[in-house]
């Protein structure tokens, strides 16, 4: 066996101590060969190895004094004293015949420091689920837990009181509570400046306040009341919020991440998971959507006591964050994915505290739904022409059947069913049209017309108005039977009410049970969803055939998705209400088109006065200085107000100094905008032909920019790329064509379809990956 007593590991430490400064002086050579000092500058060649030879002043070679006995001595001073002479002294080198200038040295790059949040989030992206070992048969999860649900703060009284009559009226905590929900909502809104939706808010409101206040209490009837003094109170809390200092902001972050650090995250089969709303809903007057008939009443505060926790039984039980309460019910079902359970007040439904929408639980979701869809690829010929078959069947169930089949599949409706309107908002599909929701040939054209106009509110009370040509070659082509599908809608209307239904032989269950027959799992949002996925496919593959595709920008090709994008969300009756903001940042826009246009006219007029020779009368750009100095000074005055604001008045004050300096810095932008065209000094020729051709761009920039932004304000593109388009096509589409996924899915989407970033160029949507589950 060799002999290893030689080897440095087997050494006491103290007789390491002991060993020559050689291992020392390596060990300092190397950290500064690895150092960034600039002044340190390395021997060509490594000193030559010398014998130690005691030299008369009881020194040896390398000029280290020993003391008596001969041994060398080591101290602090004696180091301190050869460093000292290593820095002032110059190093004598050899010369070389040709010297070697060696580059400045430059600093190293420090790495981004990365938030807390952010390197969970990357720690959590290193979780592939979809490569994870599948939970067992009819669990969604193995082991979870949680903190539970984070509660609001209790009520703090702001003590200012509302008029009834024209007199003061003092309030409790929880009747001002109640007075200033109403307070909060703007009386030209949406819900108060509507003149439908108005009365049953103020109707339903009054009736909860009344039973807050008590059937003695002298407020009675609503045309008295007056809540502006509360009103003017929230105004005067905004406009302080607003001249919160950086450090204010900063503490506020912190005890915000410090809830979303405790609460934003649930362990789930030992790998973190993001929650999606662990902030329970706080109290306050229910707003509902369109003409909500609920519209208006009270949501009252939920207690832990009203909540039911669900964990696994080997996890701690959450603590409860509100002092003297505990959580109403612990549950340990791994069969459902939610982690807490309420029910909320307003309409009696249950309410759930789930993980987020990038997690597995929701990924391994929306996966299977278009897996799915894809499956309809392979049955959807079986399927059309089944009810096909029945559109003339002498049986009146079965015509209505197929009918409502085709309206499905061909215009993307919903199924519909039964409303309480008393309890929910009048929202319409499939099944619950009425006749009032159909007119036919609605532009009188007579003769041999077959359009329908259908009007209804659909889901999320969101407007459904399309007139459908049914004879068109759209719904004819490959026996569509458009035409027929019309005469149905004749024959089911004649000799109606305007308030009876439509299809009044065929009930949504009915509808329900025949799209399961056909195939497992069969919807009518299946069939949404596989025709928004299909649709896309093919609007994006005929534009990749056009002549001169692959000479488009990424840019330009970024439109014809969004043209495709739109396509689907039309089929589908995505729509949005523009806002007045939308409305004042297209005008915008148009504003500077126009002064861009402006700009190049000058520049060719320049072009044409140096060309000529007469260049005494070019426009040049003024100085901006003395405009930025002014703004400059206002906005550190208002940053000075903002830390020095103790009292409401200094905040008000401070806020208002901030609007005024925005407003002079946003002067100052467009005072750069206007001139930025023209130069300080006068141009050439080359440099003004130049700009020319940059103007040219931009402007043309911008009116795609315009035109997209104008074509898409009414239709939601999100709502079909987050529920209804296989994420998959766009992914190879971006990949086959060069274009960056940051151009058509934001980082929400990015991180919520991190399954479908690795499909190929030439992925399709097609039955063959129905066969993944």
């Amino acid at each position: 066996m060799a002999d290893d007593s030689s080897s440095e590991d087997d050494v006491p430490i103290g007789q390491l101590a002991k060993k020559p400064a050689a291992r020392a002086r390596k060990k300092r050579m190397s950290y500064k060969e690895d150092s960034d000092d600039e002044d340190f500058v390395d021997d060509p060649k490594p000193p030559a190895k010398k014998r130690k030879t005691k030299n008369g002043n009881g020194r040896d070679s390398n000029g280290s004094k020993k003391d008596k006995n001969g041994k060398r001595k080591s101290t602090a001073s004696a180091t301190k004293k050869k460093k000292t002479t290593t820095t002032t002294t110059t190093p004598v080198k050899k010369k070389s015949k040709t010297p070697v200038k060696k580059p400045p040295a430059q600093k190293k790059k420090g790495l981004k420091q990365m938030e807390r949040a952010e390197r969970i989030s990357h720690a959590m992206q290193a979780h592939l689920w979809w490569n994870a070992e599948d939970p067992p048969k009819g669990c969604q999860w193995v082991q979870m837990e949680h903190a539970g649900v984070s509660f609001p703060e209790p009520y703090e009284p702001h003590g200012v009181n509302m008029l009834y009559d024209g007199e003061e009226i003092a309030l409790t905590p929880l009747e001002e509570e109640a007075a200033t929900f109403f307070a909060a909502m703007d009386p030209e809104g949406m819900h108060l400046g509507n003149p439908k939706t108005a009365p049953i808010f103020i109707k339903n409101f009054m009736a909860d306040f009344r039973l807050v206040l008590g059937k003695k209490h002298v407020i009675k009837d609503f045309k008295k009341c007056d809540f502006e003094p509360i009103r003017k109170h929230l105004e005067e809390q905004k406009l302080v919020r607003k001249a919160i200092t950086d450090a204010e902001r900063k503490v506020n972050k912190d005890v915000k991440n410090t809830a979303m650090f405790k609460y934003g995250y649930s362990l789930v089969d030992g790998h973190l998971e993001k929650v999606g709303n662990y902030n329970m809903e706080p109290p306050g007057a229910f707003r509902g959507r369109g003409e909500h008939p609920k519209m208006g009443k009270l949501k009252q505060r939920v207690a832990p006591e009203q909540v039911m926790i669900n964990v696994s039984e080997c996890a701690p039980v959450p603590i409860c964050n509100v002092p003297g309460h505990a959580w109403g019910e612990l549950r340990h079902d791994p069969t459902v994915q939610w982690l807490c359970q309420w029910t909320e007040n307003i309409n009696g439904q249950n309410k759930y505290m789930q993980l987020a929408a990038q997690s597995s639980f929701k990924g391994k979701s929306d996966r299977s739904k278009y897996n799915k869809a894809a499956k309809l690829c392979g049955n959807i010929d079986k399927i059309r022409a089944d009810y096909k078959k029945n559109l003339t069947n002498k049986s009146q169930e079965k015509r209505q059947l197929a009918t409502a089949m085709w309206v499905i599949d061909r215009l993307a409706l919903r199924v519909g069913g039964e409303k309480d309107t008393d309890e929910e908002a009048d929202t319409v599909g499939c099944c619950s049209l009425r006749v009032e929701h159909l007119k036919f040939d609605p532009n009188a054209e007579g003769d041999d017309n077959k359009e329908i106009e259908l009007e209804f509110l659909g889901k999320d009370s969101m407007l459904f108005k399309q007139t459908i040509d049914f004879g068109s070659t759209l719904y004819t082509e490959n026996n569509g039977m458009g035409e027929q599908v019309y005469e149905n809608f004749k024959r089911f209307c004649k000799k109606k009410k305007s308030s009876e239904d439509v299809f009044d032989d065929l009930t949504p269950s009915d509808l329900n049970a025949h799209l399961k027959s056909i195939m497992d799992g069969l919807t009518a949002k299946v069939f949404r969803t596989y025709n928004a996925s299909k649709t896309l496919q093919d609007e994006l593959l005929k534009t990749e055939k056009r002549a001169g595709w692959k000479r488009l920008t990424a840019a330009e090709k970024v439109v014809e998705y969004n043209n495709a994008n739109r396509e689907v969300a039309i089929l589908c009756n995505h729509q949005r209400s523009v806002s007045k903001a939308q409305e004042a940042a297209l005008d915008g826009l148009g504003t500077k088109l126009e002064t861009l246009k402006s700009q190049k006219k000058v520049l060719k007029k320049i072009l044409k006065k140096i060309t000529s020779g007469d260049d005494a009368k070019i426009p040049l750009k003024k100085d901006p200085t003395k405009m930025i100095e002014k703004a400059t000074k206002a906005a550190e005055k208002a940053k000075n107000m903002k830390e020095k604001a103790k009292t409401k008045e200094e905040k008000i004050a401070a806020t208002e100094a901030t609007e005024k300096s925005k407003v002079m810095k946003k002067a100052v932008a467009e005072a750069k905008f206007t001139e930025m065209h023209l130069w300080a000094t006068k141009p050439n020729k080359t440099q003004v032909i130049k700009r020319i051709e940059m103007w040219t761009e931009k402007i043309k920039k911008m009116e795609m920019n315009i035109k997209h932004k104008d074509d898409n304000k009414e239709v939601s593109l999100g709502t079909s790329k987050l529920n209804y388009m296989d994420p998959r096509i766009s992914v190879a589409w971006c990949k086959r064509n060069e274009v960056p996924i940051e151009k058509v899915f934001s980082k929400t989407l990015r991180d919520k379809f991190n399954w479908s970033m690795a499909v190929p160029p030439d992925w399709e949507f097609n039955e063959e990956i129905a066969k993944q589950g």
